[in-house]
């Protein structure tokens, strides 16, 4: 067998190699073959849930700022229509004028006068009061070219906003597009939380859950706002909850209905919520509407101090990419995170921001 021979036969059998190593690892499992490392091996249980928890804590980033792209965009397309349709009305405004500027020439060429009717309607605020001599008619004759030329002004002024709102528009759609783009990247991260859970071993599962729950039970004891020494504001130790009046009781029974739902990516009801998706539904439902974002809601509604936190008010948390509604005794309603569902949790389970009070 000469080299050249022994040369492609040695290439051969090392793609034949390479190719079966890429379908095994196509199609193979996700999880580690046994007695290999799974996605938990060699680390703490408090290391796993800190790998899970800045997995979903960027998630939940992404979908706040595609959330509040989103509604700008669709607010500018709004204002848009808006404006299109003021600019309908002058170019028709300015086309009756000019209809009535070449009557009124026409009719003055011949030496008669224009009927006053047509001049007041267009002219006039109270169209009832009719012009009721020649005098006045030509005096509105002679108005006729200063109206004309402050239309045409103020549709220069319309196609200015207009041309300045659609560029405006096309910016935010393409921010929209970005957030859209930086979210489907977040969702691989998303996906790798999911897979580290799903590869985690019951043991782990198990520790994964009382570490939890132990701290749970932490950021109960830290809660330093109303009920904080033992005095109710609202719920009851045994899980009931002392009737809140007004809009913000409609706003708290409204997002505790809602417990046991999923939390999905921009969601705001009625199957499923994100935070910001959940509170800004909640208090729709009780008749005050408020910003559909946390970050809007942190900018938008009135703060008042940690102190005098009651329920309905919502509690934001880290630089304002999370929010919960406070029910009283040191708890919130929220959608916590992908995966999980609408629940309580003790206020201060995370870095609070601050909180603000709708319906005021």
């Amino acid at each position: 067998m000469n080299v050249s021979t022994r040369g492609r036969r040695l290439r051969s059998r090392a793609a034949t190699a390479a190719f079966v190593c890429a379908i095994a690892l196509l199609s193979g499992p996700s999880y580690a073959a046994p007695g290999a490392p799974g996605p938990g091996d060699g680390k703490s249980i408090e290391d796993i849930q800190n790998e899970l928890n800045g997995l979903y804590r960027q998630a939940e980033v992404a979908t706040e700022a595609y959330d509040t792209a989103d509604v700008k965009a669709a607010e500018q397309e709004k204002r848009l229509a808006s404006l299109h349709k003021d600019l309908g009305r002058t170019e028709n405004r300015l086309d009756d004028l000019h209809d009535l500027a070449g009557a009124a020439a026409r009719t003055q060429y011949r030496g008669g006068n224009l009927d006053s009717t047509g001049i007041q309607l267009l002219l006039g605020d109270h169209p009832d009061h009719a012009l009721d001599d020649a005098a006045q008619a030509r005096q509105a004759l002679r108005n006729l070219v200063t109206v004309s030329e402050i239309q045409q002004t103020a549709r220069a002024e319309l196609d200015r906003q207009t041309d300045a709102a659609a560029a405006k528009l096309r910016e935010l759609r393409s921010t929209r597009a970005d957030r859209a783009e930086a979210k489907r990247k977040i969702e691989k991260k998303i996906a790798e939380a999911e897979r580290i859970e799903a590869g985690l071993k019951k043991e782990q599962t198990r520790e994964l859950a009382q570490l939890e729950k132990e701290q749970a039970q932490e950021a109960r004891s830290r809660w330093t706002g109303p009920g904080s020494g033992g005095t109710s504001t609202g719920t009851g130790s045994g899980g009931g909850r002392t009737k809140v009046s007004g809009a913000a009781g409609k706003a708290v029974d409204f997002a505790l209905a809602q417990i046991g739902k999923p939390y999905v990516w921009g969601a705001a009801g009625p199957s499923s919520y994100d935070c910001s998706g959940l509170t800004s539904a909640a208090w729709a439902a009780a008749g005050h509407p408020i910003p559909r974002t946390s970050q809007a809601q942190w900018q938008g509604l009135t703060r008042v101090s940690l102190d005098s936190v009651r329920p309905g008010d919502l509690i934001i948390y880290y630089d304002a990419t999370h929010v919960g509604m406070y029910i009283g005794d040191g708890q919130i309603v929220h959608a916590p995170r992908p995966g999980r569902t609408v629940t309580t949790a003790p206020a201060a389970s995370m870095p609070i921001l601050g909180v603000v009070r709708p319906g005021v």
